[in-house]
């Protein structure tokens, strides 16, 4: 028979957003699943549903297995593990909570910071058996860099060690070790069983000596703050709402404060100032609003505001920046290298951003500064940050919503990293571009041309260098002015100091292109002949110019066709792994999804390259 789920009361604390997390087999789903059940909070049909996938998967013998409620994907339940973010809602006469069951395995990290980014208390689980590991660690610092400030360690299969007061104690000792320079104000450890219910809902009689409350106990009772709750009046703006001609309503979600009509707000960035004509919630307007509430603003003056701009109490505006130093969680499979082009998304706005260096990655177990010239898949580090534009913004600790940020690879599209600002960087305040009379308009008006970066990208032996070669004397036949960057050239001054790993591969390409803009400012018509073998270094390349200066020329040959000809006996040593990182053969190539110019050296001879590439570009 099904039990029925407790409706609980209209008088209770606000909801809690919980996160629950611990490594692989600490027991995080049949923990969450046994309070549920023993809260009343599990309806008949899904009950009876669990108890034919216990039959079925026979994961606890005759019993039943609760971590089913939680190991929703068929693929977890074949394998019992989690691997997305199982969300369920659990309510009691004191309290509803939003309970973010996340996975464990290392590869899952980046679903485990999702739901630690809302969350405002931890659970972190340990296996009494196993004791801290490293996931422990990570999660730890995970919750802490995204402003989680209550945990609660949950040392569980308690009934594994025979109730063991010495075992627990030794673990919590060790956990607060670990957690003495993160950052975490309050932790609270507890001795529980998932398996059998002991301390969660119930004090548990095997453990008489735990005087502790219990984890739901506690639950219920945590005061939770938040540093909005207290901080000058900032919202995002997310949509300018203008129906028609006689309204003109700015929408978006209030970060911190509070807002009331007749208030004098400043935009950022900016300095337009106007007093509130109006606050509405829904169609309704209202005297007040407060962080959290979904609010549209009408101002008594006209001013500009854009998506992405954030409306601040005019007194206590937040400050804007374009340099940043940041701690992230690097999620990509790839590693992250300095200088490449990302999309960064924070609170409203979307900017171009890259990371100009590494200052260190960080020991997840023991918080030690470690140099790093990258960071790797779920490594947690310290960089600078620019952006294409300056963003307004507070530090993380100060306000959540204007400090945390993802960054998106603009190839795929796929979040990369998601990270929180400490403070901003004096660069953007004291340095900044100079503009002077002679523009590169001017420049290549005098040369009687376009300016332009022609960026030839191959494999070793395709023939970039020969093509370039020939086209740059056409140009200098019809009167064009032109300079051509080539790979091996280049690297005898310039880039003489690096290698061919893939960092030293990034920034060569950096450099070089930072080298064709400056020849582009200066009215040249500029061939870049590099392999260039990653589409995300291209792309930063290419952020480099304005619209229609870059354009992208794929000169393709097979890695068969490239070793067949093979002028330099490149191929033949990387072969014989004389040569290590050779693109096409110890190295990948990602081949150009939509070049400007595609030409075919194996369809076409350099000559006919040119005739097309002068077709095209005229």
């Amino acid at each position: 028979m099904g039990r029925e789920v407790t409706s609980p009361t209209s008088n209770r604390l606000a909801p809690l957003r919980l996160v629950l997390c611990g490594s692989v087999d600490d027991g995080k789903s049949t923990l969450i699943g046994r309070m549920l059940y023993d809260s009343n909070q599990v309806f008949a049909d899904q009950l009876g549903k669990v108890e034919a996938d216990s039959r079925r998967w026979g994961t606890q013998g005759e019993n039943i297995d609760l971590a089913l409620l939680l190991d929703g994907l068929q693929d977890e339940r074949e394998q019992g593990i989690t691997i997305d973010v199982a969300y369920r809602s659990l309510e009691t006469p004191r309290r509803r909570f939003i309970v973010a069951d996340v996975p464990g395995h290392e590869q899952y990290t980046r679903n485990m910071a999702t739901g630690a980014s809302t969350a405002q208390v931890a659970i972190i689980l340990v296996n009494a058996r196993r004791g801290i590991l490293p996931q422990t660690a990570r999660h730890t610092r995970i919750a802490a860099m995204f402003g989680v400030r209550h945990v609660v360690l949950a040392v569980n299969k308690m009934d594994l060690v025979d109730w063991d007061q010495a075992t627990f104690e030794a673990l919590e000792e060790e956990y607060r070790e670990l957690t003495d320079d993160v950052g975490v104000p309050e932790v609270v450890a507890m001795p529980v069983s998932g398996l059998t219910g002991d301390n969660l809902t119930r004090r548990s009689d095997n453990m008489p000596w735990y005087d502790g409350p219990t984890l739901l106990e506690h639950l219920e009772t945590v005061q939770v703050t938040d540093p909005g709750d207290d901080a000058p009046f900032r919202m995002p703006v997310q949509y300018v709402n203008r129906p028609h001609s006689e309204f003109r309503g700015y929408c978006g979600r209030v970060a911190s404060g509070t807002v009331k009509p007749g208030q004098r707000i400043r935009v950022v960035p900016g300095s337009s100032e106007s007093p509130v004509k109006s606050v509405l919630v829904g169609r309704g307007e209202v005297e007040r609003a407060g962080r959290g509430d979904s609010v549209t603003l009408t101002f008594s003056t006209e001013i500009d505001v854009t998506r992405g701009d954030v409306i601040a109490d005019a007194e206590d505006a937040p400050a804007v920046s374009d340099q940043f130093r940041a701690s992230i969680l690097w999620m990509g499979e790839q590693p992250l290298v300095a200088g490449r082009l990302y999309l960064l998304k924070m609170h409203t706005r979307e900017v171009t951003a890259k990371v100009t260096s590494i200052r260190h990655s960080v020991e997840v177990r023991t918080g030690e500064r470690l140099a790093a010239k990258q960071l790797e898949l779920n490594e947690i580090g310290v960089v600078n940050l620019a952006t294409s534009r300056p963003v307004p913004f507070a530090p993380f600790e100060e306000n959540g919503k204007l400090g945390g940020f993802i960054l998106v690879d603009r190839g795929n599209n796929r979040t990369v990293a998601a990270g929180t600002i400490s403070y901003a960087l004096m660069r953007a305040a004291n340095v900044t571009w100079q503009q002077f009379d002679i523009s590169r308009e001017v420049r290549a008006q005098l040369k009687r041309q376009d300016a332009r970066c022609l960026w030839f990208t191959g494999l070793s032996a395709s023939g970039k260098s020969t093509v370039a070669n020939l086209l740059e004397r056409r140009l200098y036949i019809e009167g064009r002015h032109t300079y051509l960057l080539d790979g091996d050239n280049v690297r005898h001054g310039l880039n003489a100091d690096l290698g061919f790993t893939e960092i030293d591969r990034t920034e060569n390409i950096r450099r070089v292109a930072e080298v064709a803009r400056l020849m582009v400012d200066a009215g040249l018509i500029v061939i870049v002949s590099f392999i260039s073998p990653f589409r995300a270094d291209r792309e930063m390349a290419r952020g480099l110019f304005e619209p229609g200066e870059f354009l992208e020329v794929f000169i393709d040959a097979s890695a068969e066709e490239c070793a067949r000809r093979d002028p330099k006996g490149l191929y033949a040593k990387a072969l014989r792994g004389e040569i290590k990182n050779f693109t096409g053969i110890s190295s990948p190539y990602e081949r150009p999804e939509e070049p400007e110019i595609h030409l075919s050296t194996e369809e076409l001879s350099p000559e006919d390259c040119v005739e097309e590439l002068l077709r095209k570009l005229n």
